[in-house]
């Protein structure tokens, strides 16, 4: 029995609301059971210098913690003058896993932002940010496309990420803290709309595991990757 009392291939309630901040281009709260991330988009008419002058925007990724995401205060890291590097890792995590999604030349000599703030968090945190990112970056490519800026759609296919371990001896979908933290396997899938494999990151935290595991932590992403783009396409309809 899961501590949630989830089935093993049952997803936590996953809601995505779009347009929960009014300024920026694109934005949305995405709910994974307990998890709570605020996934803005702001689009900039500029790009980092080694895409100037080639035609080629870029998409990139900050994401943060607020100090009480969790059961204990954390510190805030600006007080601390550095981004942690668990922070850096996943950023560039998010960063690679949208820009895997997106025409870059299509987009333009524009960059966009994409903001992933965790307000609360229950396990899982960079996958729910990859899985709203997405949508708040979609949100804000319509609003360029709407105002002429863009002329052909950049957005390739959808992107998602989902967690998938071995908790208590058993291959489950969507972990959260209490079973993550128990793990004796923990990996992140993340995928697009049409089951391509963009990043893949599993290790063996507590005990090995065989192939014949991994192929089932396989099915249960594409399961749940499957579950996160109907909600992707319900948020952006």
């Amino acid at each position: 029995m899961r501590p949630s009392g989830r089935a093993l291939d049952q997803m936590r309630e996953i809601v995505i609301e779009p347009g929960f901040t009014k300024h920026a281009e694109g934005s949305v709260l995405i709910r994974c059971g307990d998890t709570h991330v605020l996934c803005t988009a702001s689009v900039e008419e500029r790009v980092p210098p080694f895409l100037r002058n080639s035609g080629q925007g870029w998409v990139t990724a900050e994401y943060g913690m607020l100090p009480r995401a969790t059961n204990t205060r954390g510190r805030r890291e600006a007080a601390a003058g550095k981004q942690s590097g668990r922070t850096q890792e996943i950023q560039r995590l998010i960063g690679r896993s949208l820009r895997a999604g997106i025409d870059q030349q299509a987009l333009g000599e524009r960059q966009i932002t994409v903001d992933c703030d965790v307000l609360q968090a229950d396990g899982g945190t960079r996958c729910a940010s990859i899985t709203g990112g997405w949508v708040a970056l979609r949100l804000a490519v319509n609003a360029l496309m709407k105002a002429g800026d863009v002329i052909t759609d950049p957005m390739l296919d959808h992107v998602a990420a989902v967690s998938c371990g071995i908790y208590a001896g058993q291959p489950v979908l969507d972990l959260d803290y209490a079973e993550d933290s128990e793990a004796g396997t923990d990996g992140n899938f993340v995928m697009t709309g049409a089951g391509r494999m963009i990043e893949l990151q599993a290790s063996a935290e507590g005990a090995t595991f065989g192939q014949d595991e991994f192929a089932e932590l396989m099915r249960l992403a594409q399961k749940g990757v499957d579950e996160l783009v109907a909600a992707q396409r319900a948020a952006v309809s």
